[in-house]
């Protein structure tokens, strides 16, 4: 043992090595989680195809230096100063929607000590769980295509400006109603609060995810669109296939079965006492047949 220190020693001693503590490892831990998380954001999103445009770029311009072309190189030079405020305005909506989702995954919002959806009996009732599971059942054997926002802790009140107000309690046979065919609030989404169906026929921002699946239709890229911005579990009946499917934190699971349907939505519940449950979305880019 000794020769082998006295070996590493006489080797690799000459090599000025800097000493690594803790605090650098934890550097290196979250310099790395940045990049990967910068990286999954630029593949999910239209940033994937400028820096496709930027490597073809720079290479380009590695050629003309080889080649001393210095007029190019002049003009890239006054381009380059500009460019970091250009791509900053083409992709505002992608950098906006990045610190949204970094916000969300802080989830301050369970520090919020005065929040107004928080009551004894949870964010809902139980009854309010069953009448949502039993009009999205019927609407599913029917093929009743629906979709169904609740809210958790980030407000909705933008999304609700381009509904129209209802108010009411929610029950299976109002909700079944208003998504019934050729009836004024059909078109659109319910956005539920509390007990409440507060607004219908809401436009919702659509997903620009490029992993989902080219069969999903509007509905559905709705879905995951409001679930990417906010912490609200949005609720998909197929009006083709007659299939629930569920949008939350910019994830779709289609065709959950009755036992996730309910556990999902006693998460979104959380009701004081009750443990916490958490469903593992394992189907990420929504490929499966709706």
């Amino acid at each position: 043992m000794a020769n082998l220190i006295e070996f590493f020693k006489s080797n690799f001693g000459k090599f000025n090595m800097p000493e690594v503590n803790w605090t650098d490892l934890i550097e290196i831990a979250v310099i790395a989680f940045l990049v990967y998380e910068i990286l999954l954001w630029i593949k999910n999103s239209k940033a994937w195809a400028l820096l496709k445009g930027i490597v073809v770029i720079l290479a380009f311009l590695l050629i003309a230096e080889l080649f001393e072309m210095r007029t190019i190189l002049w003009i890239a030079n006054r381009v380059f100063t500009i460019a970091a405020t250009v791509i900053v305005v083409v992709f505002q909506p992608e950098l906006r929607r990045a610190l949204e989702v970094l916000g969300r995954k802080a989830n301050f919002g369970e520090l919020n000590l005065f929040d107004q959806n928080h009551n004894e009996g949870g964010r809902f009732s139980d009854k309010t769980l069953n009448e949502i599971m039993r009009g999205c059942n019927e609407m599913a054997k029917v093929r009743t295509g629906a979709l169904i926002v609740i809210e958790q802790n980030n407000s909705l009140s933008d999304i609700e400006r381009t509904g129209i107000q209802v108010d009411a309690i929610v029950t299976s046979q109002l909700l079944i109603n208003i998504f019934e065919h050729n009836t004024p609030l059909h078109d659109g989404a319910v956005l539920i609060r509390g007990d409440r169906v507060t607004y219908a026929t809401c436009y919702l921002p659509l997903s620009d995810n490029l992993s989902l699946s080219k069969e999903l239709g509007t509905r559905h890229r709705a879905g995951v669109g409001i679930s990417e911005i906010g912490d609200s579990l949005t609720i998909i009946v197929s009006e083709e296939t007659g299939r629930i499917s569920l949008a939350y934190e910019g994830k779709l699971e289609r065709d959950v079965n009755q036992e996730n349907f309910r556990r999902m939505l006693e998460v979104i519940q959380n009701k004081p006492g009750a443990e916490k449950k958490r469903v593992r979305f394992i189907n990420k880019s929504g490929r499966r047949k709706a």
